[in-house]
């Protein structure tokens, strides 16, 4: 009786090890916050001081379109204007995600829809390994094959948002894809043919409509790849901070500035503080398409 009162009112050994996984679990979410929260306040604070410590006004620094911090114009005011780059980040950005969406669909609807067995097994190796290609070479072909042939086809050197949208579009493409596969249940298609629909009415009055909400989560995720890509672009783009007047113009985006500036930079100086603006715009950006992430989730999960 003794043992038995004894191992009742004492904790047990799978309790002890129950405690000790809970343990080990909240150290982990603690230590990945703690991580997240430092990397906000250092590229907050950072992107900040152009506008508290430099005193650079937030209205010249989004409208301005002459780059170049180390110099003054003719007012005395440093020449920051990141306009350019905003807009052809956007561009390539949107660009890329239009272009890729049709033929993302295209690709998951025959996986799914049209030859699921084969289409797979065809077709998902295929988008795996476009995922596992590291970005250098993808900026690699873009500068040996995109870039000539845009030069040949249409003039100029061949840089600029084109070529910038091409080689983005390859790379959101399986990121779309995958995503857009998994947008259906089956069970919505299983109950359209049992109602006596055919394939393509399937496809067209019931999979797309419900797949709308998975699809454009899929759409806005390749867009954040777009929007966050750095060298791939940066080989093709042309790097040249000017308001881009066309898809052929040489042009730069945030991140491809960002590479080629932050290590010509000192550590607390103007030109410094301003590319840390720029991080600050795209950590921003970063935030905006997981917030429209979760709310397209969220109205997805309500229609269903």
């Amino acid at each position: 009786m003794d043992e038995i009162k004894h191992d009742l009112q004492n904790p047990s050994k799978a309790t002890h090890e129950d405690l000790f996984g809970r343990g080990i679990t909240y150290l982990c979410i603690g230590f990945v916050s703690l991580l997240v929260i430092s990397i906000l306040y250092f590229i907050t604070t950072r992107g900040l001081a152009t506008f508290t410590t430099n005193h650079v006004s937030l209205w010249k620094f989004l409208s301005g379109t002459n780059w170049n911090p180390a110099l003054l114009d003719k007012h005395g005011n440093p020449q920051i204007g990141a306009l350019p780059m905003i807009v052809t980040s956007f561009s390539v950005t949107v660009l890329a995600a239009v272009v890729a969406t049709p033929f993302a669909l295209g690709v998951a609807l025959f996986m799914t829809e049209i030859a699921p067995e084969r289409g797979t097994k065809i077709l998902q190796p295929v988008i795996e390994l476009l995922v596992g290609i590291p970005s250098v070479v993808y900026g690699f072909i873009g500068l040996s094959v995109i870039v000539p042939l845009i030069r040949h086809s249409f003039g100029g050197t061949g840089f600029g948002i084109l070529a910038g949208t091409l080689v983005l579009f390859v790379m959101v493409l399986p990121t779309i894809t995958s995503l857009s596969v998994e947008a259906v249940p089956m069970f919505y298609r299983s109950a359209s043919l049992a109602l006596g629909a055919t394939r393509w009415q399937t496809i067209y009055k019931v999979v797309l409509r419900s797949a709308t909400p998975g699809i454009l989560t899929a759409v806005i995720f390749g867009m954040s790849r777009a929007f966050g890509e750095a060298l791939a672009v940066q080989m093709v783009i042309g790097n040249a901070v000017l308001m881009p007047h066309g898809l052929l113009t040489p042009s730069s985006t945030l991140t491809s500035q960002l590479t080629t500036g932050i290590g010509n930079t000192t550590m607390g100086t103007l030109p410094n503080n301003a590319l840390w603006s720029l991080a600050l715009i795209l950590l921003l950006m970063s935030l905006v398409f997981n917030i429209l992430v979760r709310v397209i989730g969220k109205r997805g999960s309500l229609k269903k």
